[in-house]
Formats: C-alpha cells, sequence, structure tokens
C-alpha cells in the first residue's frame, strides 16, 4: 500500500510540474493554485513545479529510505 501512494505522489508531483509546460483540461483541473488562490492567474502558475518538486523529492527520499 505504502508503494502505490509514493508511486501516486511521484506522479502528482510530475503532473504538477507539466502544468508549466502544457495547458489543457487534464492538467488545469489538477493545479494547486487554482485550489489555493481565490484568482488563480498565469503568475500564480508558477507555484505548481514548486510545489511538485517538492512533492517529488519527497516522495523519492520515502521510496528509497
Amino acid at each position: 500500500m505504502d508503494l502505490i501512494v509514493i508511486i501516486g505522489g511521484i506522479a502528482y508531483g510530475a503532473v504538477l510540474v507539466s502544468v508549466v509546460l502544457f495547458r489543457n483540461r487534464f492538467t488545469e483541473a489538477l493545479r494547486i493554485d487554482a485550489l489555493i488562490v481565490p484568482k488563480p492567474s498565469d503568475a500564480t502558475r508558477m507555484i505548481n513545479p514548486v510545489i511538485g518538486v517538492l512533492l517529488i523529492t519527497y516522495n523519492a527520499y520515502s521510496l528509497f529510505r
């Protein structure tokens, strides 16, 4: 069960990083800044890769620990 959660976290982190590169319905629905900020814009879009990299590194650390 832990492995599934870790792999899911890495995948979601990768999606958050890809939000900056790709704009489609799938990535727009998964943006973190759209959940936190009342009126998300292109300026708040840069929150997503930061959180995505943090998720990837934390889950990779948990995977190899």
